[in-house]
């Protein structure tokens, strides 16, 4: 699962293959299905297994 088994609800990621996605916020992580609310398409489930998402650090500034 790798990096996808740190992220936890409430935070920021891209899907790697659909920029277009915009951020997303995790919703939840059961196992390697990781339901992210996506700006601009939505909720989604990732299969962890196959994706590893992209973690977004809020700017400090």
């Amino acid at each position: 699962m790798g990096l996808n088994s740190i992220l936890e609800p409430g935070m920021i990621v891209r899907h790697p293959s659909a920029p277009d996605w915009g951020l997303g916020q995790v919703q939840s992580r059961q196992g390697d299905k990781i339901t992210v609310n996506f700006e601009h398409a939505g909720k989604q489930v990732i299969d962890g297994r196959h994706i590893t998402l992209i973690f977004v650090v809020a700017d400090q500034g």
